[in-house]
């Protein structure tokens, strides 16, 4: 008796250590900077999630925009931009045109959305009010599209660890930042149509493309490199600012996508935008049956006999087992 009493107030003493070493868990600040537009609806569902969490959230959003509105699951903080709704609609016009004529203007209309962008970012920046009130809210950490690599400028500037949500950077500065392994002879490069088993000349045609991706990203965030340099008074390439992200949510899956070598520090969330949805008990049925199946054909052969045996004699047992696990 006195040997349980010991263990009993061992528990009872190392429970009660326990308890006390823990804390009340306080939801987080949490700052959003994201990409308007389709980007934006697939981080709202995470950023609705987060607030039901009880997470504060403060969202901030250009005073022109499509889709980044007010809503009860995060404080939105607008900045001004030198633009007006409808010239923001008319230079997103060129999607809406035949694939010809996008194909012949996309130079220029590329030019013109990265100026936009661009834009965007340097008012967001030099917002004085809005960086002095960023300054005192103290973020625990920002969650941002790094298309855009504004929202990690803004968290290198603060010193605080940045949640990266994309599906990925058309060229290649995703992987480049990562440090992933990217060879052009077994990873297909965007637009390609290349698979990951390529024959030569498709593998010529790959590295080709991955230098004109070299061109399109000094093209495309040679600027920004130059803004953040300026703004965080160093020098600091593009490269090195995405590198600097804490953990990267990409949304993509090796079901649609082929497989590539990856970081500890991605996560792939490509189900994300997938509607949940209850399995119908036909389905759950069918499950069964074929879990049966191969677990008969693992099984030993006295297993696989009885199994036979209850599928010649009483088949109805089993399918209201099938019924059983269906409605479970």
């Amino acid at each position: 008796g006195l040997n349980w009493l010991q263990v009993l107030y061992q528990f009872a003493a190392g429970l009660f250590i326990f308890l006390e070493s823990l804390e009340f868990v306080e939801g987080g600040r949490l700052l959003v900077i994201p990409q308007d537009g389709s980007h934006w609806l697939s981080m709202l569902a995470v950023v609705e999630k987060l607030s039901e969490k009880g997470h504060e959230i403060v969202v901030l959003a250009p005073e022109v925009n499509w889709l980044l509105k007010e809503s009860e699951h995060y404080t939105r903080k607008i900045y001004a931009v030198p633009y007006t709704q409808e010239e923001l609609d008319r230079r997103f016009h060129l999607f809406e045109r035949p694939f010809l004529e996008r194909f012949v203007r996309l130079r220029a209309r590329l030019n013109t959305t990265s100026t936009l962008f661009l834009s965007i970012c340097t008012h967001l920046l030099y917002n004085k009010e809005l960086i002095q009130y960023l300054e005192g809210s103290k973020f625990d950490a920002v969650f941002t599209d790094p298309m855009i690599p504004c929202g990690q400028i803004v968290a290198e500037y603060l010193s605080i660890p940045s949640v990266f949500f994309l599906r990925g950077i058309p060229c290649g500065l995703d992987y480049k930042a990562l440090q992933c392994p990217n060879p052009p002879s077994y990873v297909p490069r965007l637009f390609t149509t290349n698979t990951d088993h390529m024959t030569f000349p498709q593998r010529v045609k790959n590295l080709l493309f991955s230098l004109l991706e070299i061109v399109l990203c000094d093209f495309v965030y040679a600027p920004y490199a130059k803004l953040a340099s300026e703004f965080l008074q160093r020098e600091i390439t593009v490269t090195e600012l995405l590198s600097h992200g804490s953990v990267w949510l990409m949304r993509f899956d090796f079901v649609i996508d082929y497989p590539r070598p990856l970081m500890p520090n991605i996560a792939i969330i490509g189900g994300i935008n997938c509607a949940q949805k209850e399995l119908s008990q036909v389905g759950k049925a069918f499950i069964f049956v074929v879990l049966m199946g191969l677990v008969s054909w693992a099984a030993p052969t006295w297993w696989r006999t009885v199994l036979a045996f209850l599928l010649a004699c009483c088949p109805w047992t089993l399918a209201a087992l099938s019924f059983t696990f269906a409605v479970c």
